[in-house]
């Protein structure tokens, strides 16, 4: 029998935050860089993920860039952790105001491609070869301000073009239907697969899905997943959780629906997925400064729960049920396996 796989846990700096939103100011102080990754083992997780500008500031010379990363690394291996992705910052900058990718401006695509491959440079750096795109500002907020025929085209040529600049890299697009941007071009993994089999090398491009976008598509996070590792595309996930069609909450896995939750798990567990368990999480707002890790300690504990319930699950049994066309003992089963009993 073989042995069961052990999951390696990951979550980004971004995720130890002080609760400023649109509405209001910080709650709570910025925790610095250093204590923030010190923080990683006494959770559990074992790896980081990065947006460039988290490892050094966009825009520096290149030597400074260079000497900013080394010293990340060194942290990095000082503190036992490794780096699972690395994604280039592009919807925060001036630069990028109309899109990255996409923009009408062909200085501002240039400025995106070539802060992309300084992202490759920084995650080679750091021994990741993972670099994700999330294409946050590839889109619009009226249809007409672009062509979309065309924006498709320039997003793939931007792929091509990170794909030839580095042979060693993956890239991994996390697609999001809308916010920031009214609606996306790639608004689901399954836009983002399509395109990827016409980029110069299909076997190099992927997914990250994340469960609070497929939810805000009006999708079940399971069965976007369950498509991508079909594909063998699903490189990494953001595990997180939505109530409903709102915005984008990145709650506690699992806190709002739990069968959903642990149709997540089932799906990463029985598909053979191979990546990390990644996170995306916010404390919410009125969290205390000494809990404002929690909610990340939370969401590894949920799932390390709800991977206990789907490995007591006894598939002979699940088969019977789906023989017999007995969804309502079926559903009944899992739903007693949920409660415990």
């Amino acid at each position: 029998m073989a042995a069961a796989k052990t999951y390696l846990f990951t979550f980004g700096p971004w995720n130890i935050s002080t609760g400023a939103d649109p509405f209001g100011p910080p709650v709570r102080k910025e925790v610095t860089f250093a204590a923030k990754i010190r923080e990683y083992k006494k959770l559990g997780f074992d790896g980081v993920q990065f947006h460039d500008d988290d490892v050094v500031p966009a825009d520096l010379s290149w030597a400074e860039t260079e000497r900013g990363a080394a010293k990340v690394k060194k942290v990095l291996d000082g503190e036992g952790l490794f780096c699972e992705i690395i994604a280039p910052r592009l919807w925060e900058h001036p630069k990028t105001i109309d899109g990255a990718f996409t923009s009408n401006n062909a200085a501002e695509r240039r400025y995106a491609l070539e802060r992309s491959k300084r992202c490759i440079d920084i995650g080679n750096i750091l021994g990741c070869r993972n670099v994700v795109l999330w294409l946050a500002r590839e889109g619009t907020y009226i249809r007409e301000a672009k062509d979309p025929i065309t924006s498709i085209g320039r997003i793939v040529e931007a792929i091509n073009a990170l794909l030839e600049y580095d042979a060693n890299i993956r890239i991994l697009g996390e697609m999001k239907p809308n916010e920031p941007m009214d609606q996306s071009y790639l608004p689901t993994p399954g836009h983002f697969l399509g395109i990827a089999y016409r980029t110069s090398q299909p076997d190099r491009v992927g997914t990250l899905i994340e469960s609070a976008h497929s939810i805000l598509a009006g999708l079940d996070p399971s069965d976007d997943m369950a498509y991508a590792l079909w594909h063998k595309k699903l490189w990494s996930v953001h595990l997180n959780d939505q109530n409903g069609l709102k915005y984008d909450q990145d709650k506690t896995f699992g806190s709002v629906d739990l069968r959903r939750a642990f149709n997540i798990v089932w799906v990463l567990e029985r598909g053979g997925y191979e990546g990390c368990i990644g996170l995306d999480v916010k404390a919410m707002r009125t969290t205390k400064p000494a809990h404002q890790t929690r909610h990340l300690a939370n969401s590894r504990e949920m799932f390390l729960r709800l991977l206990e319930v789907v490995r007591s699950v006894d598939a002979a049994k699940v088969e019977a049920f789906r023989a017999e066309r007995d969804y309502e003992g079926l559903e009944m089963y899992v739903l007693s396996k949920l409660m415990g009993r």
